[in-house]
């Protein structure tokens, strides 16, 4: 079983890629709605709530772990990987991959969460590979709680992110990151206002792959359900009218929040 967490619903996008690349494995998954966002949090304050997500996924029958959560993935990977003999999975790697085999300028763009940024992860991460390479950062603290409630098409959104990209766009950049799992769900907007000729680069889906890819590299890790028993179950720590709402965008069918 594949367990997947993050600060809300954001995860999902990560889940809902999962689904369809890796049919054959169950999920659990938990998004702590009730303690989003993690990006204005302590480092400390952020480790001790992936802690107990892992912990609680565990308790479930996960036997591998997605860090669903740029934010966890730049502060906490390492203390869960001291603390639990699982695979633990974070989104940055795959994301850093795929800009870095993206880009033909070697000017990439991240956007991400205040606690993502102010990590300095993705510049580590891909100017370790390719020191050549330019990495610009622009922090979003407001999307994460437009996208939780919902405002996915909203003018306030529009102009929010307007002014998030113009930096970015100065730059010149030729790929951007969407460093949050909850960037996902305003790709459109996103991509309206940084242009058509700048490749966005989805952290979801690109980890859903390495996940795939991992898999199939160690099948030993995970054992294949056999069909009629897979099994999908979506906790989360508060059930909001808006959870349930972008849930249903996400996987384009009801879905059922577990309470907990």
């Amino acid at each position: 079983m594949i367990g997947i967490f993050d600060s809300g619903i954001g995860g999902m996008t990560v889940a809902r890629a999962v689904e369809q690349l890796l049919p054959d494995y169950s999920i659990v998954y938990f998004g702590d709605i009730a303690r989003t966002p993690y990006g204005s949090k302590s480092a400390a304050t952020i480790t001790d709530y992936s802690l107990r997500n892992t912990e609680f996924l565990l308790k479930k029958g996960a036997e591998i772990i997605i860090i669903a959560c740029n934010t966890a993935s730049s502060v906490a990977t390492e203390a869960l990987r001291r603390e639990f003999q699982v695979p633990i999975i974070e989104v940055i790697t795959p994301a850093a991959t795929k800009a870095i085999a993206t880009t033909k300028t070697g000017r990439i763009g991240v956007i991400g969460t205040r606690a993502t940024i102010r990590s300095g992860v993705y510049e580590q991460t891909i100017c370790g590979q390719r020191p050549d390479f330019h990495v610009f950062s622009e922090a979003c603290p407001l999307l994460v709680p437009l996208v939780e409630e919902g405002w996915t098409n909203k003018q306030e959104t529009k102009m929010i992110i307007r002014r998030y990209l113009h930096p970015l766009k100065d730059k010149q950049i030729d790929t951007l990151v969407l460093g949050c799992t909850h960037y996902p769900l305003l790709t459109q907007l996103i991509q309206t206002r940084v242009g058509k000729r700048v490749t966005l680069i989805d952290s979801s889906v690109e980890t859903a792959k390495y996940v795939r890819d991992l898999l199939t590299e160690q099948p030993q890790l995970i054992a294949r359900e056999e069909k009629g028993i897979v099994t999908h179950r979506y906790f989360v720590s508060d059930l909001t009218d808006a959870a349930k709402t972008v849930a249903r965008k996400i996987f384009a069918r009801p879905l059922e929040l577990i309470l907990t």
